[in-house]
C-alpha cells in the first residue's frame, strides 16, 4: 500500500498500526522469500497450559472408615481414680449369719458380713503428636488442616486402644477385658440345627430363637429365678450373625427380632465386631442390674489427658495420655454365654 493510499485512510480515521509490515510488489513472484511458512517447529508441542492449572482440589477430605469401638454400649464406663492411681480394690461384702430356736434367755443366733477385696491394675499409654512449620503450610497450599487432622488421628488412636483394653484388658496386669476376664462362667453350645451344624447361617428362624432361649434359661439357672422376662437385658453378638435376626417363620413370617422383643420387652441388642472371634461366633446376654448394682461396667483412669504443646526450633510437639482398668465384671454369675451360633 503506497504512502499516498494510507495518508487517504488516516484522513477517514483508519489507522494501520505501525508493526504491520507488507510484502514488496516485486516479491509476490518469488516463492523462495515466502515469510509465512516454517518448516519446523522450535518448541516441544504441549496441550496449550499446565496440567495443574486444570486440575480441582477439594476442600472435603474423605476419612479412611474404621472398626466401630462399641465395648462401652454393653455396660457403660466409668471414671475410676486418675492417671496417678495405680491399683484398686473392689470389695465384695456377703452377709452371713444363723438363727435358733427361741428361749427367753437364750443368745443364740447372729448375723454377720464378710469381706473380699477384688484388685485390678491400671494401665498407662501415650501418643505424641508432631507437626512442623513448613510441612504446615505446604499442607495449607491444599486447604488441608494438618494439625487439626493430626489430632483427630491422635483422638481416634487413643480411643480405638481404650475399646481394646475394654474388651480384651491388657495382658500381664491384673486388667480383664469382656471377652477374656476370668470369672466369666463357660459358654453353651448352640442346638444343634435340622440343616446340620450349629451356626446361624444354617439356622431356621425359630432354631436361632431357641438359642437366644437357651441364654436366657441359662441365666435364669445362674441367677436361680432372681430375673423375668421383663428384667433389663443386652444381648450381644457381632455384626456379621445380627442379620440372621431377621430370617422370619414358614408361617407367621415374625422375624427373630419381633419375636425376641415381643418375650422379652425389655432386652437391647448391641452389635460388636470383636465377637466374631477365632473360636467362632460368641454370644453374651448380661443383666443390666440386680438390686441396684450395675453387672458390670468399662473403667478409665483418664480418656484423654493433653501434655503442654512444646515448641521447638522450627515444629511442635505434643504428648496425650490414657489409662484403663479394662472392663470390672461385678457379678459374672448375671452373664451367659454361648460360642459357635
Amino acid at each position: 500500500m503506497r504512502a499516498d493510499q494510507l495518508k487517504v485512510l488516516e484522513a477517514r480515521g483508519i489507522v494501520v498500526p505501525p508493526y504491520a509490515d507488507y510484502i514488496k510488489p516485486e516479491w509476490k513472484s518469488n516463492p523462495a522469500l515466502a515469510l509465512d511458512a516454517q518448516p519446523t517447529m522450535i518448541t516441544s508441542q504441549n496441550v496449550g497450559i499446565p496440567a495443574y492449572l486444570a486440575n480441582l482440589l477439594d476442600p472435603k477430605t474423605i476419612r479412611v472408615l474404621t472398626v466401630p469401638m462399641k465395648a462401652a454400649e454393653i455396660c457403660g464406663e466409668q471414671k475410676k481414680g486418675t492417671w496417678t492411681t495405680v491399683t484398686t480394690q473392689f470389695p465384695v461384702v456377703e452377709s452371713t449369719g444363723s438363727v435358733s430356736s427361741y428361749g427367753d434367755f437364750s443368745e443364740d443366733g447372729g448375723v454377720g458380713t464378710n469381706y473380699n477385696w477384688v484388685p485390678r491394675q491400671s494401665y498407662h499409654w501415650q501418643t505424641i503428636t508432631r507437626y512442623g512449620d513448613r510441612e504446615t503450610e505446604m499442607f495449607g497450599l491444599a486447604s488441608i488442616n494438618y494439625v487439626s487432622d493430626l489430632n483427630y488421628s491422635s483422638a481416634l488412636l487413643m480411643g480405638k486402644f481404650m475399646n481394646q483394653t475394654y474388651l480384651f484388658g491388657v495382658q500381664g496386669l491384673d486388667n480383664y477385658g469382656i471377652l477374656n476376664d476370668s470369672s466369666l462362667i463357660t459358654p453353651v453350645a448352640p442346638i444343634i440345627k435340622e440343616a446340620t451344624g450349629t451356626t446361624w447361617a444354617v439356622a431356621t428362624a425359630v432354631e436361632i430363637f431357641n438359642d437366644v432361649m437357651l441364654l436366657y434359661t441359662t441365666l435364669q439357672t445362674q441367677l436361680n429365678g432372681m430375673i423375668d422376662r421383663d428384667t433389663k437385658m443386652t444381648l450381644i453378638l457381632s455384626p456379621i450373625i445380627e442379620p440372621y435376626m431377621g430370617k422370619v417363620t414358614k408361617y407367621t413370617l415374625a422375624s427373630v427380632r419381633q419375636a425376641i422383643k415381643e418375650n422379652w420387652p425389655n432386652l437391647k441388642i448391641v452389635t460388636v465386631p470383636e465377637f466374631n472371634t477365632a473360636a467362632g461366633e460368641l454370644l453374651q446376654l448380661w443383666v443390666d442390674e440386680l438390686e441396684g448394682d450395675k453387672t458390670g461396667f468399662c473403667a478409665f483412669t483418664e480418656k484423654m489427658r493433653a501434655g503442654r504443646v512444646i515448641p521447638e526450633l522450627s515444629s511442635f510437639k505434643q504428648k496425650k495420655v490414657a489409662g484403663s482398668w479394662g472392663c470390672i465384671v461385678k457379678r459374672p454369675i448375671a452373664i451367659a454365654q454361648m460360642l459357635g451360633a
